[in-house]
């Protein structure tokens, strides 16, 4: 079976304050069928700047950690070690962050209808909320 679009998305707790908070927000995308979770794995960076890569299910000593276990479809190999390193490279000391690798699943209805009509998707970008609300910010009023 064809998967939709993947994106990774890497979600910083800055001093490792990882409630589980996300979690039901998560479930209630992937029982939609908005999203499916295909990849994850948990990372922490000590103070001395060491990081330390927790398999999902392998989180049982953290009951809200653990919890992201039950929102993921395993595909292994989705996010790379260096994937890993780069996005760690990026947390500040006494941080950790959930990578995921999302299948945006609502769009394979569409993909499947663009293929039937003869179409090819020639790219998909992304552009963060941020940045477009940046943008916006310096486009003058139409008063």
């Amino acid at each position: 079976m064809p998967l939709g679009p993947i994106e990774i998305v890497v979600i910083a707790f800055p001093e490792n304050r990882f409630t589980g908070q996300i979690v039901p927000e998560l479930r209630k995308l992937v029982d939609a069928d908005t999203v499916t979770v295909i990849d994850g794995v948990f990372a922490t960076k000590d103070e001395d700047g060491t990081v330390a890569l927790i398999e999902f299910g392998e989180l049982g000593g953290n009951d809200d950690a653990a919890a992201l276990t039950s929102v993921i479809e395993r595909i292994e190999g989705i996010i790379s070690d260096e994937d890993v390193e780069a996005f760690t490279a990026e947390l500040e000391p006494n941080s950790s962050a959930a990578i995921m690798a999302f299948e945006h699943t609502w769009m394979k209805p569409l993909r499947d209808a663009v293929v039937e009509a003869g179409g090819v998707l020639l790219d998909s970008v992304r552009i963060p909320g941020a940045v477009v609300e940046e943008i916006l910010a310096t486009v003058p009023d139409e008063d």
